[in-house]
């Protein structure tokens, strides 16, 4: 299963960002959207970062009075790991094991078309588990 089929399945939306932007600006769109990153991007759509509730959660352990008014560009994790529309669930499972991450951009000719979670390739890979137990059950029962 390929990045591709998830985009298919789950949808494109990517909520972005700039790296100039306020951490408040950041928190409002990651609350009020109910996800966990935003892809940080600059004024030609690049990719050039990815902000996530983890990355602000940690800036406050020594900065918490003052948080809200840094920029997303002191909090971000700058070059992120990206993948491509045809790496594998697979893949993206060993990405985000080895580099203890849950959120990878997908880019398309080095643009934006999607960010896959560690909740989506979760979500793949029980539904590839039961469509194969299904297919052994059928192959048994036939």
């Amino acid at each position: 299963m390929q990045v591709e089929n998830i985009l298919q399945s789950k949808g494109a939306k990517v909520h972005t960002v700039v790296a100039t932007a306020k951490i408040a600006e950041a928190v409002q769109l990651l609350s009020s959207n109910n996800i966990g990153a935003i892809v940080v991007v600059d004024a030609n759509d690049a990719v050039v970062g990815i902000l996530s509730e983890r990355d602000i959660v940690r800036r406050m352990k020594n900065d918490s009075a003052t948080i809200m008014l840094a920029t997303v560009a002191s909090c971000m994790t700058s070059d992120p790991v990206t993948c491509g529309m045809q790496s594998t669930v697979n893949d993206l499972m060993q990405i985000m094991t080895e580099r203890r991450i849950r959120h990878v951009p997908v880019l398309d000719d080095g643009r934006l078309v999607g960010l896959i979670s560690i909740g989506d390739v979760v979500k793949r890979k029980i539904l590839e588990a039961e469509q194969e137990a299904a297919a052994l059950r059928d192959y048994i029962a036939s």
